[in-house]
């Protein structure tokens, strides 16, 4: 834990202080590689491990972008909704991969990216996140972040086979006990 705590701290101060500012709609890639650590009986990358390298990369385009200025620094803060991952094929100790994290769209409460984890050329894994931002323990509207942050653009509807993805997340909670 110790480790992704100063990865974040390395994030922010290379957005703060080396890294070109980007816009929220842009795609952002960043190459990694496939550590000792991050592998599931040392030979390949661990489920969770691909969480952790989405988590590093959605803060990344938050600390570079204008949404920080418009949501952590006014005591508004990102929470995660809901992830679904589709894995095609493992990714091997020592190897080189890229994580490349889209837009998808956003509606009145959540945004929707993709993140994709590449090798080669090829696709090897592909995840979905939902977010949605905080403050006094309500979801805000996304349409006044994402237009205060420097998009304005009016409407950026994810596409249907997204939505759908996420639509029983909720139903399956109340079926719980």
């Amino acid at each position: 834990m110790i480790y992704y705590w100063l990865h974040l701290f390395y994030i922010y101060l290379g957005a703060k202080f080396f890294w070109n500012k980007v816009d929220i709609e842009s795609d952002l890639s960043r190459i990694r590689t496939v550590k000792i650590m991050d592998c599931d009986s040392l030979r390949y990358m661990a489920n969770s491990k691909y969480f952790y390298y989405m988590d590093f990369i959605r803060f990344e385009i938050l600390f570079r972008s204008k949404l920080y200025d418009n949501t952590f620094k006014k005591g508004i803060f990102p929470v995660l909704g809901s992830q679904k991952f589709i894995y095609k094929k493992p990714l091997k100790r020592w190897t080189k991969f890229k994580i490349t994290i889209s837009l998808e769209g956003w509606d009145d409460k959540w945004v929707y990216h993709r993140q994709t984890f590449r090798q080669k050329g090829e696709i090897y894994a592909v995840g979905y996140t939902k977010v949605a931002f905080w403050k006094n323990k309500k979801a805000l509207n996304m349409r006044n972040i994402i237009y205060d942050s420097g998009f304005h653009k009016t409407e950026m509807k994810p596409a249907a086979n997204i939505l759908n993805m996420f639509k029983d997340d909720y139903d399956i909670l109340k079926t719980l006990k």
